[in-house]
Parts: C-alpha cells; sequence; structure tokens
C-alpha cells in the first residue's frame, strides 16, 4: 500500500522535473576538458606561464570557432590547469590526479625536460596520450613511449645552426667554451653540441657543467678570460644566462661571440638586461610569419598581433608551442571522431596539418622536425641572422669589449 503511494506521488514531481527542463530549453553542449600542470609559481614559472597562457588562449579561440568536431556533433574544449609549483613530485602527483581521479584523458605537458621526463610516465602508464611543447631532451624521445608527443625540436640539435652560423662569420668561429646546467634538455644539449663542432673543425677548449640554478659564474668566467675562446655557448636556464651576461659585464669577459639555449627570443630577457643584451645569440624554432597559416589564428604574424594585445609582450617560441600542443589535438580528435584516448593517441601519430608555429607532424618517436633559426639582440630587437638556407640578416659582430659598447 505504502509503494503504490509513493509512486502516485512521485508522478506530479516527474512531470514538473520534465517541465522544469523543458524551459530551460536544449541541454548544454558537451566539452572535452584537457588537463594539465605547469609552473605558475616557483623557480619555473617565468617560462611556465606561457603554457598556462598558451593553452587558454587556443582554447578561447578554438570554442569561439565553434569548438571541435567529433563525428556529426561540436563540442567544447575545456581546461583544468594545475600549479605544479616548479616541483617534479608535485607535478606527478598532480598528472596522476588528472588521470586517476579527474577521469581527464587527454593531456598537455608542463615546462621543461626534467619535468617532462617525470610526468609523461604517468601519461605512459595509464595510456593516455599527452602532447608537450615545454621538453626537447633527447632522453624524452628515447624511452620507446608511445603516448608522449613533442613539438619542440631535438635538445641534441639546439646548437646546430649557431655552429654552422659561426664557420661562416668573417672572421670565423675556431675555438669555443661551453658550459652547460646539469638536467636533462642541458646535457642533451651539450653531447650533441660536441657532435655538431666536431663536424665543423671546431676546438672545444673549455667543456664544462655546472649545478643548476647557479647564480655564481666567476670562476667559469676567469677561465674563459685565460682561455680566449672565439664563441662561448651556453645551455642553462634564464636566470642563469641573465646572471652571466651581467657577470660577463663586471668581470670584462668579451668573447667574439656567445650563444644561450634560452632567453634571447623573450621580451622579459631584453627588459631584464636592456641595452646589455645587445650581442646576445640564442636560437628559436618559431618566428612570426605571414606564411605560417594556421586553422584558428590567420597566419603567425596575426596571432603575434593576437597575442600581444591580450597579453601585453610578443610571444616566444614557448607560446607558439603551446598553441600547437592544443591545436594537435584537435586535429586528432577530429580526425579520430572520438575523445577515446587510444583513438586519439593513433590519430594523433598521423597529423599533418599547417599552423603558425609551422608544419605538426609527428615523427616514429612522437617529435616533430622544425630548424632552428639563429637569433641576435641588436639595439633591444630580436632580429633572425641565420637559417636552414644560410644568412638572413647580417649579424653584429664580433662583439665589442664591454668597455667599448
Amino acid at each position: 500500500m505504502h509503494r503504490i503511494a509513493f509512486k502516485v506521488a512521485l508522478a506530479p514531481l516527474a512531470i514538473a522535473a520534465c517541465a522544469a527542463l523543458a524551459a530551460a530549453g536544449p541541454a548544454a553542449a558537451a566539452t572535452i576538458t584537457l588537463g594539465a600542470s605547469v609552473q605558475m609559481t616557483g623557480s619555473l614559472a617565468n617560462t611556465g606561464r606561457y603554457y598556462k597562457d598558451g593553452y587558454e588562449f587556443a582554447v578561447d579561440r578554438i570554442n569561439k570557432a565553434g569548438g571541435v568536431k567529433v563525428g556529426s556533433a561540436h563540442e567544447q574544449l575545456a581546461l583544468k590547469i594545475l600549479d605544479n609549483q616548479s616541483d617534479d613530485n608535485l607535478a606527478v602527483r598532480q598528472y596522476t590526479q588528472l588521470v586517476s581521479t579527474d577521469k581527464i584523458g587527454l593531456l598537455l605537458g608542463p615546462f621543461a625536460s626534467g619535468t617532462v621526463i617525470a610526468t609523461s610516465s604517468v601519461a605512459e602508464k595509464y595510456e593516455v596520450p599527452m602532447v608537450q611543447g615545454g621538453g626537447a631532451s633527447d632522453q624524452i624521445f628515447s624511452r620507446g613511449y608511445k603516448y608522449v608527443f613533442g613539438t619542440l625540436p631535438v635538445a641534441s640539435k639546439y646548437f646546430e645552426s649557431t655552429i654552422a652560423a659561426g664557420a661562416k662569420l668573417n672572421p670565423p668561429v675556431k675555438t669555443v667554451a661551453l658550459l652547460y646546467a646539469d638536467d636533462a634538455f642541458d646535457v642533451s644539449v651539450a653531447k650533441g653540441t660536441r657532435t655538431w663542432l666536431e663536424k665543423a673543425g671546431m676546438k672545444l677548449v673549455l667543456d664544462e657543467r655546472y649545478s643548476t640554478n647557479a647564480s655564481d659564474f666567476s670562476s667559469l668566467l676567469s677561465r674563459i678570460k685565460s682561455d680566449h675562446p672565439d664563441a662561448v655557448l651556453v645551455a642553462g636556464h634564464e636566470t642563469e644566462v641573465l646572471n652571466f651576461i651581467r657577470q660577463s659585464k663586471s668581470l670584462d669577459v668579451s668573447p667574439k661571440l656567445y650563444s644561450f639555449t634560452v632567453g634571447v627570443p623573450s621580451a622579459d630577457f631584453r627588459k631584464a638586461l636592456g641595452k646589455d643584451g645587445d650581442y646576445a645569440f640564442g636560437m628559436t624554432s618559431w618566428l612570426p610569419s605571414a606564411s605560417m597559416k594556421d586553422r584558428w589564428f590567420g597566419n603567425g604574424e596575426e596571432f603575434e598581433k593576437a597575442w600581444k594585445a591580450q597579453f601585453g609582450f610578443e610571444p616566444d617560441y614557448h607560446a607558439a608551442s603551446a598553441v600547437a600542443d592544443v591545436e594537435a589535438f584537435v586535429m586528432a580528435i577530429e580526425a579520430a571522431g572520438s575523445t577515446d584516448p587510444k583513438k586519439v593517441r593513433d590519430a594523433l601519430s598521423k597529423v599533418d596539418f599547417e599552423s603558425l608555429y609551422g608544419r605538426i607532424q609527428f615523427d616514429s618517436v612522437g617529435q616533430i622536425s622544425l630548424p632552428q633559426t639563429v637569433v641576435q639582440v641588436q639595439n633591444g630587437n630580436v632580429v633572425p641572422v641565420y637559417g636552414d638556407k644560410g644568412f638572413i640578416n647580417k649579424a653584429m659582430y664580433p662583439m665589442p669589449d664591454w668597455s667599448k659598447r
């Protein structure tokens, strides 16, 4: 008797609920959530922020253009981004949370090779794809992983174009000092650099590893001053590079050329150093170009304008690669007609499209191939100097003594 009464009593409630749903209109569009843990605070936040900003910038633009076509439906993108505070152990826990607790099956990467090496193991363990543009160490792609994809050139080739340019300068570079931090990325850079120097016939007069986050380069600079190398190549982090340049000035160390793996293309670098940033060489896998056509941003130049309008500074290759990471997921989801992690992973291995960042096509180990363009700070501006087809603009070379600037 009570059961019958209970059912009868529910009937008006059910009718009212249906009426309320009808009044509310159609159901909200489905969403596809991408998860990431990035360095929003801590020692790597200066560059880590590019990834948070880039992911959000891309998702906003893609959603405004209609979202992602999955089969016959269109779905919106969403993001869940956590701050790993520049702590690799925390980053691993956060990616584990994103996959196992939050049930997010599509991951965007953090910044820094060491962090990518640690966190990409989570993606591989749970068999969910990670697309990342923050790590370039050869170690990331030498482990036989199937679920990790990268949009930075391989670390061992970072100084290849710089060495090629140095051989053609007047006078040519003949002797080199190589300094590198003791993390996975910079060790990979150094290993490859030795090969390129040998092929170019350049003599390595100093080959020194230093501790990551080092602040005192005085002893290394004293050795450089006594060895008189034509060029100094430094593989490190932006804060280290800033310290190196400031101490080079204070100790009046002026090789004909010095080049750095990070910092030079970014607005923060030039702002921090002012005129002392002039003459510094670096490299970049991306420069804004009208020839880089893009489905959502028009081209590379239009992307740069849109980014600067929103954030107040020019994007560098970190920003462009972060946006390309999101675009790669969209292209793969649409090709797969599904958000199933394994189907998206298989589609990622086959994507081939032009973007504001360049051509996105992953090789057998999950990495793209982009040439590094040599750039130099000239009168406060980043100027492309040397590319895969030779010199683009005249280099300010040799670098004068600090006392003569």
